[in-house]
């Protein structure tokens, strides 16, 4: 067979990062715009209205937004628990302002209810606790920011408010089997690999 005529293609890989909070406000913003309501988005889960919405409305909506896997939450107890998520997700990814104090001083302030509160109202819907759901979040981002290969690992574990390298290095191997080294290891073996196949 022969691989280098016309109609032969080579496959191409290319390698993308994503901005989700972005994405997912943009998409917001063009189905709400299409209902022509008034509205604030908080975050990327709550949005408020300047009028309640009329039935036929929030059906409308919720097929609207359903279609790019967004649904909306009945339960006030749900929207919390999002909104937790979302201010730490904040949180973490906020370079502007050192982390003078704790997450759970944080959550306290922003969301206005006591971090007990808050930490018994996360347990209870998600089986799992708020420093858990941290840690997860913070090697997420480490994990991310290895793939960009820009920082350090010493640099990482400034950005994502670790003592130390060492400090990261174990929470990331815990949550993954693997250190942050050999992940990195992993990814550049897998790049060296797709630009050999071009």
């Amino acid at each position: 067979m022969d691989m280098t005529g016309p109609y032969y293609m080579q496959l191409m890989r290319i390698y993308l990062k994503f901005d989700f909070n972005l994405i997912c406000k943009t998409v917001l913003q063009e189905q709400l715009d299409a209902l022509g309501m008034k509205y604030t988005i908080h975050g990327v889960g709550e949005i408020e209205f300047d009028r309640r919405p009329t039935l036929e409305e929030e059906q409308e909506m919720a097929a609207l937004l359903g279609k790019y896997g967004i649904e909306i939450m009945d339960d006030q107890q749900m929207a919390l628990v999002q909104r937790i998520k979302d201010s730490i997700t904040e949180w973490i990814k906020d370079d502007e302002n050192p982390k003078l104090y704790n997450f759970s001083t944080y959550l306290a302030e922003k969301l206005d209810y006591s971090y007990t509160y808050l930490s018994s109202v996360f347990s209870e819907a998600t089986y799992s606790s708020i420093e858990n759901f941290v840690i997860l979040k913070k090697i997420d981002i480490a994990k991310s920011l290895i793939l960009q290969n820009h920082l350090t690992l010493t640099e990482i574990a400034y950005k994502l408010n670790y003592s130390s390298v060492s400090h990261l290095s174990a929470q990331f191997k815990k949550t993954t089997g693997l250190t942050p080294s050999s992940f990195q290891k992993i990814i550049l073996k897998r790049k060296e690999r797709a630009l050999n196949q071009k």
